[in-house]
C-alpha cells in the first residue's frame, strides 16, 4: 500500500505538465503583442520622436527579457519537477538546459525581474515630466526591494551551496 501511494504522488507531478505548456501560450501572446507594436509603430517610423522610439524599444527589450524568462521557467521546472526531455543529438541544445536546479532557476527568476524593472524603470525617468514624485519614488523604492530580494536569495543560495559542500 505505502509502495502505491508513494508511486501515486510520484505521478501526481504530471499535473504540472499542462501548466508548463500553458507558458507557451503566453508566450505565443507575448510574441504577437510584440510584433502588433513593431507594426504599429513602422508607418510612423520617420515621423515618431526620438523619446518615443526609446521607449518603444525598451518596451520591446522589456519583452523579449519576460519571454526568456517564461522559456526559462517552462522548460528547467519540467526538467526539474517532471521530466527529462530527451532533445536528440542532432538538435541545437540550450547550454544551461539540465544545469539549472530550482534554486538557480530562482536566482535567473530574480535576476531577469530585477533586469526588468530596471527597463520599467528606465521608461519612467524618461517620462518624468508626465509622472507624480510620488509614484516616482514608489517605483525607485519597489526597483529597490527587487534588487535588495535577488541579492539575498543569490546570497542565500550561495549559503547552502557552501554548506552542502562543506558536508
Amino acid at each position: 500500500m505505502e509502495r502505491f501511494v508513494e508511486n501515486l504522488m510520484y505521478a501526481t507531478r504530471w499535473i504540472l505538465a499542462p501548466v508548463y505548456f500553458g507558458l507557451s501560450i503566453g508566450l505565443l501572446a507575448l510574441t504577437v503583442k510584440f510584433f502588433q507594436e513593431v507594426i504599429h509603430v513602422l508607418p510612423e517610423l520617420f515621423t515618431v520622436s526620438e523619446n518615443d522610439l526609446i521607449l518603444l524599444l525598451l518596451s520591446l527589450i522589456d519583452m523579449s527579457l519576460v519571454g526568456g524568462l517564461l522559456i526559462m521557467v517552462m522548460l528547467s521546472g519540467y526538467e526539474n519537477f517532471i521530466s527529462r526531455l530527451d532533445i536528440d543529438e542532432s538538435k541545437e541544445k540550450l547550454s544551461w538546459l539540465g544545469k539549472m536546479d530550482a534554486g538557480s532557476l530562482k536566482n535567473k527568476v530574480a535576476a531577469s525581474i530585477v533586469a526588468i524593472s530596471s527597463i520599467h524603470l528606465l521608461r519612467v525617468f524618461m517620462e518624468v515630466r508626465t509622472i507624480d514624485n510620488t509614484k516616482i519614488l514608489w517605483y525607485v523604492v519597489l526597483h529597490v526591494t527587487f534588487v535588495f530580494s535577488a541579492f539575498v536569495m543569490g546570497y542565500l543560495d550561495k549559503l547552502s551551496r557552501h554548506d552542502k559542500s562543506a558536508h
